[in-house]
């Protein structure tokens, strides 16, 4: 691994993870569901982009209309394989050398998150973010070669996000910020 930090976001993809199946909320797509007047992709977006070079979006549905904010990357696993099928999915076509991937349905992401996960790579393969609490497996920052150990984590059956960052030399970056990480999950919160 690099032991130099990349400088700036020309060196940072960012992945918004619009793949699931939405079970929690009648199966609608719930990224594309809307909070505060816009879908919640939209808000992750315009909070994502400042921080990164490029931002795309995996999605297994509905990518014609998820490319209003990103190029749209389908995981290749079948049967919604999980966030990890996606971010592999981007690892296969990023040309930077680090991916920062979050949810789709995370509404208030820190407009700094980025660069202070980058802050505390240093020489790690990830970062991650924790709350204060508990870490946010979903809200992490990797390193580009670390495709070939997510590729044979998935292989071998395996899709728990902490499960593989446990594999990884992964750095935990205190954020401290637990309403950031509040996802959209019932559909009483969208109220």
């Amino acid at each position: 691994m690099p032991s130099t930090r990349p400088e700036g976001r020309e060196q940072i993809t960012g992945l918004i993870l619009c793949g699931g199946r939405g079970q929690r909320v009648g199966g609608a797509d719930k990224p594309l569901l809307e909070f505060q007047g816009q879908p919640l992709v939209a808000r992750v977006a315009a909070m994502l982009a400042p921080q990164v070079q490029q931002l795309l979006i995996s999605a297994n549905r509905n990518a014609e209309t998820y490319r209003d904010y990103g190029p749209v990357v389908a995981d290749t696993l079948p049967d919604y394989a999980g966030p990890l099928a996606g971010i592999v999915a981007a690892l296969d076509i990023v040309s930077t050398p680090l991916l920062f991937a979050c949810p789709g349905d995370g509404p208030n992401l820190p407009g700094d998150i980025v660069s202070r996960l980058t802050d505390g790579l240093n020489s790690g393969a990830a970062a991650v973010a924790h709350d204060g609490q508990r870490r946010q497996p979903l809200y992490l920052l990797l390193r580009a070669d670390c495709r070939p150990s997510l590729k044979r984590y998935l292989e071998s059956g395996q899709r728990s996000v902490h499960g593989w960052l446990e594999t990884l030399d992964t750095r935990e970056v205190c954020i401290g910020e637990a309403d950031a990480f509040r996802n959209i999950n019932d559909p009483t919160d969208f109220h």
